[in-house]
């Protein structure tokens, strides 16, 4: 068996993270690893819509400022999800980041202290961001750490 000092695992409150998560806890559990549940706020929404909304300024913020809510709504989901599922492990910590989430969990997953990075295919899809369908591809591509990706 493989012994992991520090797993990362991505989080968003999701069923759709469930499996992954559940198997990040397990694999800490397994080696007294420390494990890191990590939710991406995605700061990328206002490149992706555009400026070319036929409606005034004020109902593209508005968009903006809703999408912003329910991605720290998620996050508030993700955190309880992943607290749930690490209840008695003794090291666990959640962390809320931001930026391109493809971007982020490369970086994690590129790290020297990460071990392995726990991610499911469909995580951050709860925000329908359709560039992040490409997720699971880029980070098997990029990441330099141990990879597991599920479903």
């Amino acid at each position: 068996m493989t012994v992991y000092r520090h797993i990362a695992v991505a989080v968003d409150g999701s069923t759709a993270t469930a499996e992954a998560l559940q198997h990040a806890v397990r694999l800490a559990r397994q080696s007294s690893a420390a494990l890191t549940g990590v939710f991406v706020l995605d700061g990328n929404w206002a490149d992706f819509i555009g400026n070319d909304w036929q409606s005034s300024k004020g109902a593209r913020q508005g968009f903006l400022d809703h999408i912003r809510r329910e991605q720290e709504q998620q996050a508030e989901a993700a955190r309880g999800q992943f607290e749930t599922a690490v209840a008695g492990l003794e090291s666990a910590h959640f962390s809320v980041l931001a930026g391109d989430p493809t971007e982020e969990l490369v970086k994690l997953a590129n790290l020297p202290g990460t071990d392995l990075l726990v991610v499911s295919r469909q995580v951050f899809q709860v925000s329908g961001r359709p560039s992040l369908k490409s997720l699971a591809r880029i980070l098997a591509q990029k990441a330099s750490r141990p990879l597991l990706l599920l479903g």
